[in-house]
């Protein structure tokens, strides 16, 4: 009785022993330089909830047809991005309760102001009741990935395309980047 105890201690860790090398036993270590990280991080770029009053100039109180908005995007200057980055995924939403259509224009400029990349699409008109949704989605992957590694800030320009309704009503605007790296 004495050895039982013991013995079963003894078999367990050389079962477990052998668990673990039969484990590595086919591990090549020299494909160590093969092995690549592909994290992604998914950002909030720019958002924003504009009115008919928005589109009026603030010092004329006239009607403006365009309105735009800018963002930097520091992020993109940092070297990990710069060296890594491998593909970027834009997503663009808009939700529209005026019952107009709009021209939308988005830049992604350089620091010298010049275009890297550009993407337009047209808003869908909507009212109060059922606001039309529109959503766009750019993708750039590793050959045209340098446009965006290139570009510092972001601008959004949208246009009113005017017909005889009333000129009121919301329009929201999401955007995320979602970065895809390869170490």
């Amino acid at each position: 009785m004495l050895f039982v105890k013991p013995l079963r201690s003894l078999i367990i860790l050389l079962l477990f022993s052998l668990a673990i090398v039969s484990c590595v036993k086919g591990v090549d270590l020299d494909q160590t330089e093969e092995i690549a990280l592909t994290p992604d991080l998914q950002v909030s770029l720019l958002t924003f909830d504009v009115t008919d009053v928005d589109f009026k100039d603030k010092d004329t109180g006239q009607f403006t047809p365009i309105i735009r908005d800018t963002v930097r995007l520091e992020f993109l200057d940092d070297s990990y991005i710069q060296d890594d980055l491998n593909t970027v995924e834009f997503s663009f939403k808009y939700t529209n309760s005026f019952p107009q259509a709009f021209r939308n224009k988005i830049s992604f400029l350089s620091v010298n102001d010049r275009v890297q990349h550009s993407v337009s699409f047209n808003i869908a008109e909507g009212n109060k009741n059922n606001p039309a949704v529109t959503d766009w989605v750019e993708f750039i992957e590793n050959d045209r990935i340098d446009v965006i590694k290139r570009s510092i800030k972001m601008v959004v320009e949208i246009e009113v395309l005017p017909n005889s309704n009333p000129f009121e009503g919301e329009l929201k605007f999401e955007s995320k980047g979602l970065f895809s790296f390869e170490f």
